[in-house]
């Protein structure tokens, strides 16, 4: 057991799935376990852009296993390259078969071939761009899960569930990933929040100190699923629309949750931060509540911007594969989200919980 697990001030910080309620939890889950083995979990990124053939960059389709996309980062980094110049759309899975894009100016091009010399990596394509690949240009990933030793009749199970899930979306929980081997990483953030001496560097201050933003985002949505409003708006939210992702404030709560019913937008929450505006009305009380309950203020992130994030997510491209000792499933989700959510959701099982920890972070 951590010491945050045996201190009752910081334990509420730890992540723990069974603190966040599942949205079909009426609805019996599959059972079953996924990564037996990395092809198990096989995640491709979809790129907001292709490299054209042409430019300044370097660009590179690099398949791993076993490695965290920060580990390719550090293969470059000792063929001379600084962290700078290395571009990445996103971080991927550890413990899994991922495919994704990288991009060095063209001077250092032949590091890339560096990367194929590392045991459970591909170079399966190369090209060239005009700038250099920066976090966030991606459209989401696409996930092929293998889950085994299920109940038997687990393909109808996991049917009705994404049933319901089509229809109402996914709660947009932060995974475990965010959270760090043991599931401390917002508790190290709520640490800096308060002033106290954490061990890392800089870059690492600042992914606990997302964690810690992460981990309250969670509870709101939590609250959400709780009281019946993850597929509802207040007086006050700040509402995406799904089809442009222009946002806006609600003023008439029930005539644009009816919008909301129908999966047209969805009410966001913040990750808290200096550039967040406060919501208004319900939404605020209930913004205040969860930064009440964990004692903590809105000034405690001025050293953060700050962004919303929708409560929920839609699945695409979603596909159900029976199989012998259980099923496949396939499905694409918007870039931030998190695939362990949607498992959890079929499943009923705490999918990669940190307190077994085996969990690899990829700060």
């Amino acid at each position: 057991m951590s010491e945050a697990a045996r201190d009752p001030e910081l334990a509420p910080f730890l992540f723990r799935w069974r603190e966040l309620p599942a949205l079909t939890a009426a609805l019996p889950g599959t059972g079953g376990r996924v990564r037996t083995v990395p092809e198990d979990f096989v995640v491709e990124e979809r790129p907001l852009y292709l490299p054209e053939g042409s430019g300044s960059h370097a660009y590179a389709l690099i398949e791993k296993r076993g490695l965290t996309t920060r580990d390719l980062v550090l293969a470059l980094m000792r063929q001379g390259l600084k962290e700078a110049e290395i571009g990445v759309a996103g971080l991927k899975d550890k413990h899994a078969v991922t495919r994704q894009w990288l991009s060095v100016p063209n001077r250092h091009a032949a590091a890339l071939d560096a990367l194929a010399e590392l045991e459970g990596v591909r170079v399966l394509e190369r090209s060239r761009h005009r700038n250099k690949l920066g976090v966030g240009h991606l459209r989401g990933n696409r996930f092929t899960l293998r889950v085994r030793g299920t109940e038997p009749d687990a393909p109808a199970r996991a049917a009705a569930i994404l049933e319901r899930l089509a229809a109402q979306g996914v709660p947009n929980y932060f995974g475990p990933q965010r959270f760090g081997r043991f599931g401390t990483n917002a508790v190290d953030g709520l640490k800096l929040v308060r002033g106290e001496r954490v061990p890392g560097g800089h870059r690492l201050k600042r992914f606990f100190l997302s964690a810690l933003q992460s981990h309250l985002f969670n509870r709101l949505v939590a609250l959400r699923v709780e009281r019946g409003l993850l597929d509802r708006v207040l007086v006050g939210d700040w509402a995406k629309k799904r089809d442009t992702g222009g946002v806006f404030k609600v003023e008439d709560a029930e005539r644009e949750s009816l919008r909301a019913l129908r999966g047209e937008i969805s009410a966001t929450a913040p990750l808290y931060g200096k550039k967040v505006r406060v919501s208004e009305g319900e939404a605020g009380a209930l913004e205040t509540e969860v930064l009440d309950a964990f004692g903590l203020r809105w000034l405690d992130f001025r050293a953060r911007h700050g962004s919303r994030r929708p409560v929920r997510l839609f699945l695409e491209d979603v596909a159900l594969t029976p199989e012998a000792d259980g099923y496949t499933l396939t499905f694409s989700l918007p870039k931030g989200a998190f695939a362990t959510t949607v498992l959890r959701e079929v499943m009923k099982v705490e999918v990669d919980d940190p307190e077994d920890g085996e969990l690899e972070e990829d700060a």
